[in-house]
């Protein structure tokens, strides 16, 4: 069954060209032009990544990737944003965003970033040797697999919260500035990104922590960054 990508962009001449360029590559397409309409279709679950423009009729972008991840969407979200937009891709990535590409834009790049995002998603079997799976507790993380369970519950997390858990998890102990994390996992390396470490860790502590505010697992390090705790603190924990 082919990968199927939504696309939520009101400039029907671009979207066509998206389109057109998907298809070559196999993949299958929807398009809607206005946000309403592709926030109900991206919540829909029929789809395995969404091209998100900022700029859209009835609701923005921004608001749409918010109202995602508040539903506790993992979609994969490639936004698009003009040149000059630079708080709109910081708050992109804030509010839950994978990925951004800056109009204007060449298209090869564009099937590039959705390629990546979409292996990272849903990783293939590799001829590489297997990883041993993470167990804290009754936390676990399959590394190859990138699925992630508490207890007898799966867990819905987007390639971001997956690899930060994961960087954290290989690492018990050790503690990660803002701006590591934010090099490591994100690839990015302006101060102005540094917030998007923030959402992004409380939204994962508030999937893998019993409570949120006071976690076992992702501790913050205060005026340094965050750590995960070792083996005998959550153990102590339980």
């Amino acid at each position: 069954m082919r990968e199927e990508i939504l696309i939520v962009e009101d400039d029907t001449s671009l979207a066509e060209l998206i389109t057109l360029h998907l298809n070559d590559q196999g993949y299958a397409t929807e398009h809607v032009a206005d946000g309403q309409r592709g926030l109900e279709r991206a919540l829909s679950g029929s789809h395995q990544l969404v091209i998100l423009d900022v700029m859209l009729p009835r609701l923005d972008g921004l608001e749409v990737c918010k109202r995602l991840r508040a539903e506790g969407s993992a979609l994969p979200v490639l936004m698009l944003t003009a040149r000059s937009e630079e708080l709109d891709k910081v708050l992109g990535l804030e509010l839950g965003a994978d990925d951004y590409v800056t109009k204007p834009f060449g298209i090869r790049e564009l099937v590039a970033r959705v390629k990546a995002l979409l292996r990272r998603a849903n990783p293939e079997e590799e001829d590489t040797p297997e990883r041993e799976n993470i167990l804290c507790a009754n936390l676990e993380i399959d590394l190859d697999k990138r699925k992630v369970s508490l207890g007898d519950q799966r867990l819905d997390l987007t390639a971001k919260e997956f690899e930060l858990l994961a960087l954290f998890a290989s690492r018990p102990g050790r503690v990660y500035s803002r701006e590591q994390l934010l090099e490591q996992v994100w690839g990015y390396h302006s101060e102005g990104y540094r917030h998007t470490v923030n959402s992004h860790i409380n939204r994962l502590r508030a999937k893998i922590e019993r409570d949120p505010a006071k976690p076992r697992f992702i501790q913050t390090v205060w005026g340094v960054g965050y750590r995960f705790a070792e083996a005998e603190e959550w153990e102590e924990a339980e």
